[in-house]
């Protein structure tokens, strides 16, 4: 069967300071730097894996968590196929805000099917557990009032879990764009695996 090829944008949303810019250098470059750099505006990283028959490119977005750059934010969030949003494990603060950043998201790009649009939610900086403020317990009632959304738990700085959760955000993206185009096409695509093989960053054999 031939390979084929779809481009995902993810968008990844969170207070200021929780991790987003890591995580996504942790997923990609395999890297974690304790300086911290104010993300301004935009930025953005690819990698690509492979999903069944598909050769997924993706293009991570990593958007400004501070209140006087949501506006430059926004401007981005257009034509993303799925959203990361991120908490700090040690800031309840940017628990409670983590449904003002899914709102502001949804009204923004006003998908066309809002309830089932691919979100994950990830708790970082578990590495820090005695400083801990949010418990498991609390994001797991949140991702299930929200229809279920995928939780994970994860550290940036050590790896916890950060490639299970871009993997399992990749594959609700790529899920949901094979749903659409079943939809506007009339065919049936069928499911994709469960346990996508993630292939090097170099790229994969497309």
């Amino acid at each position: 069967m031939a390979t084929r090829k779809e481009l995902l944008k993810i968008i990844v949303l969170g207070d200021s300071g929780v991790g987003k810019t890591s995580l996504m250098n942790q997923y990609v470059n395999n890297k974690f730097s304790n300086q911290y750099k104010a993300t301004i505006g935009a930025d953005f990283l690819t990698k690509e894996i492979m999903i069944e028959d598909t050769c997924c490119s993706l293009s991570i977005w990593d958007t400004a968590g501070q209140e006087r750059f949501h506006s430059l934010g926004f401007a981005f969030f257009r034509g993303s196929d799925a959203c990361v949003l991120v908490f700090d494990a040690t800031v309840q603060k940017t628990f409670d805000n983590v449904n003002n950043w899914r709102d502001e998201f949804l009204l923004q790009t006003g998908p066309s099917d809002p309830e089932n649009f691919p979100f994950v939610l990830i708790g970082n900086k578990i590495d820090l557990e005695p400083q801990r403020t949010v418990s498991q317990k609390q994001a797991l009632a949140w991702c299930k009032s929200k229809g279920n959304i995928p939780y994970f738990e994860c550290s940036a700085k050590d790896g916890t879990n950060v490639e299970h959760a871009f993997v399992t955000v990749a594959r609700k993206a790529l899920a949901n764009a094979k749903d659409s185009n079943a939809v506007t096409t009339g065919g049936n695509l069928g499911n994709i695996d469960d346990e996508p093989t993630p292939r090097p960053n170099t790229g994969c054999a497309c």
